[in-house]
């Protein structure tokens, strides 16, 4: 009954200048249960976003519009505190490994390139929320590891009690990764653990997202003390981190 509700009431923002797929889109996706509304310009969409009642729960996001650049627009919308977590799917006619991969550097959840099925929009669409409203789980358990804790209920990383910036994915996959502290897990496991999230094994888009954790949670990012390297493995999650943990 949960699930059928997040579903019925889901908001997206789209933003796309193809008013044809941008029409088609909303009717599906409509159909799927979800409410959208379609901002044509960036302008459209930062007028939307700019208020903190009546956030959508994930913004579509086109590359290119008219306006501006969807990967500048990702990077400002990480920087305004109220819409920071907000998932973003990013789309665009560009599906090359590098366009991936840079998008999910500036603060994507996910990328799917342009011509795609609606039913693996829809699909991808139906993840990240998923994510999303998972974390509201009753007990608002809290993982601690010296000054770095893990709020699921609040759904942010505190690091000295400063919150740290992550996407959603990356607060998922640093959670994913927290829980099986001290044991090295591969790529694959790390995907297997994600339950569904889109990801391609040949891509780095697993590397980029912890670079981007690293980044938000390390002390100094080029020399971690958290999330280890396992060279020809993957990566381990350090159980202690700092002077003083327990082991």
């Amino acid at each position: 009954m949960v699930v059928e509700l997040q579903r019925t009431l889901a908001q997206l923002l789209l933003v796309d200048d193809d008013a044809r797929l941008a029409d088609m889109l909303q009717g599906y996706l409509g159909a799927a249960g979800y409410r959208v509304q379609i901002a044509p310009t960036l302008a459209v969409a930062r007028q939307q976003l700019a208020a903190k009642a009546g956030l959508p729960d994930l913004v579509v996001l086109d590359l290119m519009l008219p306006d501006g650049d969807g990967l500048d627009f990702c990077r400002q919308l990480r920087g305004l505190p109220h819409a920071a977590g907000l998932p973003v799917l990013m789309l665009s006619a560009r599906g090359e490994p590098m366009d991936r991969v840079v998008g999910l550097e500036l603060g994507a959840d996910d990328y799917l390139a342009k011509p795609f099925e609606p039913r693996e929009l829809l699909a991808r669409v139906k993840a990240l929320l998923r994510r999303g409203g998972a974390a509201a789980g009753p007990a608002a358990e809290t993982l601690r590891f010296g000054r770095l804790e893990i709020d699921l209920g609040a759904r942010v990383a505190r690091l000295a009690g400063k919150d740290c910036e992550l996407t959603s994915h990356q607060f998922e996959l640093l959670v994913v990764m927290a829980r099986h502290a001290g044991r090295v897990m591969t790529r694959d496991q790390i995907m297997d653990a994600l339950k569904g999230h889109p990801l391609d094994a040949f891509d780095r888009s697993i590397d980029v997202h912890i670079s981007r954790i690293r980044a938000a949670i390390e002390d100094d990012p080029k020399a971690p003390r958290r999330v280890l390297t396992v060279r020809g493995a993957g990566y381990v999650f350090a159980r202690k981190q700092d002077a003083g943990d327990e082991a």
